[in-house]
């Protein structure tokens, strides 16, 4: 798989990565440890290098199935994780002072079975603590050894700016697809500018841009929790996912990949890491790597995307608050 590089301070990665939270903790069908540590050394075998992970997941339960599986190829990987939620739990509130910083990355080493993180992402932008004291701290821990590079989550642009002058960010990981634009308004022309790489999260649209979701989510499932995914916005959606699906069928690709390849035609330091917990989805989504979109399909998509306005905020009022503006 074709390598990108993220910032200017030798961060490189598989074009796509792998987003790790849904292996046990995002729709209540995750994997039992063994099935998800074959799936991510499946991963790797395909020439994934790039794994995302969070204390919060689980809490602490998917670092360790990271650190279990990607042990063996640990030279050969660039795992990332974050800190910043109280407790390990975002529902509790924000937490990024520097001593839970420290701490936080000392259980992270453990859990991961390594002594160094790859890139270390502040999880929320946290209003109580400077960005600079942020900042600081993982550049202390970078000196250390501990951690390589510096990565924000969903911050805004004047909090990058204040950051980058204090430790170069290497990476924004922020949400970015065909169902959610709004980076294109301010963040991504920053990042262009500053030499920041781009990791979307969510970049099938949380699976809506599958085109395989149900307009009624199961009980378990926690995007029931998401404003876009009541049962009225989903079928309302769809509008989205149908005219989408129109094109790939042309192209005979699916509409997953589609999706994926038109943010990794955006930019060369764009690495987006969907997530699955199924073997024959990991290839279609790695199969889209290859998939070459013209610039007559690009407008086509551009121009359909933007004629169709989709119901529903992001994510519900408690959630949105930690949204950095």
């Amino acid at each position: 798989m074709q390598k990108r590089k993220l910032g200017k301070n030798g961060l490189e990665v598989s074009a796509l990565g792998f987003g790790c939270m849904g292996l046990n903790f995002l729709d209540g069908k995750g994997l039992d440890k063994k099935e998800a540590v074959m799936l991510l050394q499946s991963a790797v075998d395909r020439g994934i290098t790039f794994f995302d992970t969070a204390e919060a997941y689980g809490p602490y339960t998917n670092e360790e199935i990271v650190g279990e599986a990607l042990q063996p190829f640990r030279k050969d990987v660039v795992i990332a994780t974050k800190f910043g939620c109280k407790n390990a739990r975002p529902s509790e509130g924000l937490d990024s002072r520097p001593a839970t910083i420290r701490a936080v990355t000392e259980a992270s080493l453990k859990r991961l079975k390594t002594d160094y993180i790859d890139l270390l992402y502040q999880h929320r932008v946290d209003p109580d603590v400077p960005i600079e004291e942020v900042a600081g701290t993982v550049k202390d821990l970078i000196q250390e050894g501990k951690v390589k590079y510096f990565g924000l989550s969903e911050a805004g642009a004047k909090t990058i700016k204040r950051a980058h002058a204090i430790q170069p960010v290497s990476a924004l990981q922020s949400e970015y697809s065909l169902f959610w634009r709004e980076p294109e308004q301010e963040i991504i022309p920053l990042l262009e500018e500053l030499e920041i790489g781009f990791v979307p999260f969510s970049p099938l649209g949380k699976g809506f841009l599958t085109g395989i979701i149900n307009t009624k989510l199961e009980d378990a499932d926690r995007r029931n929790i998401l404003p876009r995914f009541t049962e009225e916005n989903i079928k309302a959606n769809l509008v989205l996912v149908e005219a989408l699906s129109e094109i790939a069928a042309e192209k005979e690709i699916t509409t997953g990949q589609l999706a994926l390849a038109w943010l990794l035609a955006q930019k060369p330091w764009i690495a987006p890491i969907p997530g699955t917990t199924k073997l024959h989805r990991l290839e279609e989504n790695i199969a889209s790597t290859d998939i070459v979109l013209t610039a007559d399909e690009l407008e086509r998509i551009d121009t359909t995307v933007s004629g169709i306005t989709l119901a529903g905020d992001r994510y519900p009022e408690f959630l949105q608050k930690q949204i950095d503006k």
